[in-house]
């Protein structure tokens, strides 16, 4: 009878534990869809929502800032091969992104490294490494 329970008990929290992981796979997949459609559409305000408040607080977006992006639109944005794991609770994910700016009709390509934490709180992700960088390097 022991075994049968122990039995039953390994299987119970091999379950939840594959339930947990599907839950914030499922979070991170809806949150970079969400997060690229946002950028594809130049959704900055929607963009940062995504943003980690820690991350905000250290780098405010300025007027200056949004009017730049205000003044390009997105030609196209490349995940690659998807986010990869980095450590518990953290992904990393490079995206080539195109842009052209608005003023001079010049497209050029921006690589975005993107770092990605899971609240397992709130059952969220957060983009921990700001906006796309589109300054003329």
């Amino acid at each position: 009878m022991r075994r049968i329970a122990l039995l039953f008990l390994v299987l119970a929290v091999s379950l939840l534990s594959g339930c947990a992981t599907d839950i914030r796979n499922e979070a991170l997949t809806r949150t970079t869809n969400a997060y690229a459609s946002a950028v594809r559409w130049g959704d900055w305000e929607g963009a940062q929502s995504f943003l980690d408040k820690d991350y905000i607080a250290d780098h405010p977006l300025s007027s200056v800032d949004q009017g730049r992006l205000g003044q390009l639109r997105i030609t196209g944005y490349d995940e690659g091969g998807g986010p990869r794991p980095d450590g518990d609770n953290e992904v990393v994910q490079v995206v080539q992104i195109n842009v052209v700016n608005i003023n001079t009709q010049s497209e050029r390509t921006v690589v975005d490294r993107q770092r990605w934490r899971y609240d397992p709180e709130k059952k969220k992700w957060w983009l921990m490494t700001g906006l796309p960088d589109f300054s003329p390097k």
